[in-house]
């Protein structure tokens, strides 16, 4: 059986091309790819991308109906305030949402008082995975839709059928308290049992996606910033690491490979999230992928690319970029290419052009 790029990459067996995993939100580079204009037809626009960087796997628009333009952009201004008073920019083919959560809970006593097992159904409460968590049951239904029924517990060999999770453990209490009520109540001892009370909604999580026909589970945690730990080594080894060595072992019992994804730098904690037993690691840019890379053989990697670099469209800066991340590649037989930071709006298209022309002449074994 002839496999793809992708799950060679996945699977850390070094594929002759080197395959992509982009971050996309750049509707006008779309136009200046395609010269179709993604507003007026976008799924036109899809279609001929799709011809010509079938690497990027976008998905296609079912209608051709026009989409509306970004208000932003018609009102010629770079910034919006709303009725509220909240901040919004412009973002991929919209504008920017706000990330005001935990605004149902205003003291760290309504923290310390909350039980998310008796709360069980978040459909309400914003914390990305807003969803009904009150058995496994619920949860695998919800999901087991998403995939052929004939596949039973098990995705096909070779497939690279995967399922996602944002809140791993750390995000759970961060996303449902809030930031500044999250660090305030963190280190209390009280926090202890609410750090329970998620760790159960997770393995009724990661028990259902045991049973999914996927080949890969991509687990998300913003455990470290540009600048390494949020919290303390200490604090992440109690509350932290253990879940993620039981709700992985619980995948790799079903047959499942995790791929951690994380922003930020996570070289510290690199070692930490290998031993708990991911394949890989999708990041930022921040990271130092060569070390990484030598350490774990043939693990997978993803999010080297900087859109940084692509931003500032200096030809000879994006083409040392491309030559570094394939350096890389040579070094784990997991390697894809990616822009870790996302590719936006505002990257020029002139610029995507010359790094995708690029990775498809360099991106090789």
């Amino acid at each position: 059986m002839e496999y793809s790029d992708k799950y060679l990459a996945f699977m850390g067996l070094g594929p002759k091309r080197i395959p992509h995993w982009e971050h996309w939100s750049n509707p006008d580079a779309e136009t200046y790819l395609t010269g179709i204009d993604y507003f007026e037809h976008p799924r036109q626009c899809r279609l001929r991308l799709q011809e010509l960087y079938p690497e990027l796997q976008l998905g296609i628009p079912e209608s051709d109906d026009p989409k509306p333009r970004p208000r932003l952009d018609l009102e010629g201004q770079s910034s919006t305030t709303d009725d509220e008073g909240r901040h919004h920019v412009r973002w991929g083919d919209g504008q920017s949402d706000q990330w005001d959560w935990g605004r149902h809970f205003q003291s760290a006593e309504e923290v310390l008082a909350f039980s998310p097992l008796q709360q069980g159904d978040f459909t309400n409460i914003p914390v990305v995975e807003s969803a009904d968590f009150s058995s496994e049951e619920v949860i695998y239904e919800r999901y087991r839709k998403n995939y052929p029924l004939e596949h039973g517990e098990s995705a096909p060999q070779g497939s690279t059928a995967m399922v996602g999770f944002y809140n791993t453990m750390f995000m759970w209490p961060l996303l449902t308290f809030g930031w500044e009520l999250f660090l305030e109540t963190c280190l209390d001892p009280r926090f202890e049992r609410i750090m329970d009370e998620f760790a159960e909604i997770n393995r009724r999580v990661f028990r259902a996606f045991a049973r999914l026909p996927v080949n890969f589970v991509v687990c998300h945690d913003d455990i470290v910033n540009t600048r390494g730990l949020v919290c303390s080594p200490a604090w992440m080894h109690k509350y932290i690491y253990p879940r993620y060595e039981e709700f992985w072992s619980i995948l790799g019992a079903g047959g499942k490979r995790v791929i951690f994804m994380t922003d930020g730098r996570p070289d510290v904690v690199a070692d930490d999230i290998m031993a708990c037993g991911a394949t890989g690691i999708i990041t930022e840019p921040y990271a130092d992928f060569k070390t990484i890379a030598r350490r774990y053989e043939n693990c997978f990697l993803a999010g080297e690319g900087d859109n940084r670099i692509l931003t500032r469209n200096r030809p000879e800066e994006i083409e040392a970029m491309v030559r570094s991340m394939v350096e890389t590649a040579h070094l784990t037989g997991g390697y894809m290419m990616c822009i870790g930071n996302h590719i936006p709006w505002n990257v020029p298209g002139e610029a995507i052009k010359r790094y995708l022309d690029l990775s498809r002449e360099l991106a090789v074994r």
